[in-house]
């Protein structure tokens, strides 16, 4: 299963990639403390969203908020690439990504997403964007290694974006 906020055509979606500047990020571990969270595994495995639900931001997210906004002034495109948990079921996969959609909306609000991925676990993430060349922030090393663009670990976000900006 993938949620995407605008199902685009392939020309479009080539466009994208050669025009525009994209910055990504991951959920779990990026912007959203879900191994944080008591218990964490245990309710995942349990088939409960609770950890998705109340993980606390890892960044200040108001700050984190005021230069998104900044940067999509300045004709960056802001996205979400999140992976579901591993070994779940199509219910549960709908759940997570209400929860993670409800997540976003709660601590972001202000910002504009042109893209939210929700995909399964392990799925290659530079697969599914429409920008494969932009940037991401992930905390998992094999998804930086393997994206097309530049990508960064989850050390000093905002300090990275201010320089961007």
């Amino acid at each position: 299963m993938q949620f995407i906020a605008y199902n685009i055509d392939k020309k479009t979606r080539k466009e994208i990639r050669t025009m525009t500047k994209t910055i990504y990020f991951d959920m779990d571990g990026t912007i959203a403390n879900l191994y944080g969270v008591d218990g964490w595994l245990d309710m995942i495995i349990n088939r409960d969203t609770t950890p998705y639900k109340v993980a606390e931001p890892m960044v200040r997210m108001n700050v984190l908020a005021r230069v998104l906004n900044s940067l999509t002034r300045k004709g960056y495109t802001i996205g979400i690439v999140s992976w579901l948990a591993k070994n779940s079921t199509k219910e549960y996969d709908e759940m997570v990504t209400n929860a993670k959609i409800e997540w976003l909306h709660k601590h972001l609000k202000s910002v504009k997403f042109e893209e939210i991925h929700i995909v399964p676990y392990g799925t290659p993430k530079h697969e599914i964007v429409n920008n494969p060349n932009g940037i991401l922030f992930d905390d998992e090393e094999p998804n930086r290694t393997n994206w097309k663009g530049t990508a960064y670990d989850v050390n000093a976000i905002i300090e990275t974006l201010k320089k961007i900006a």
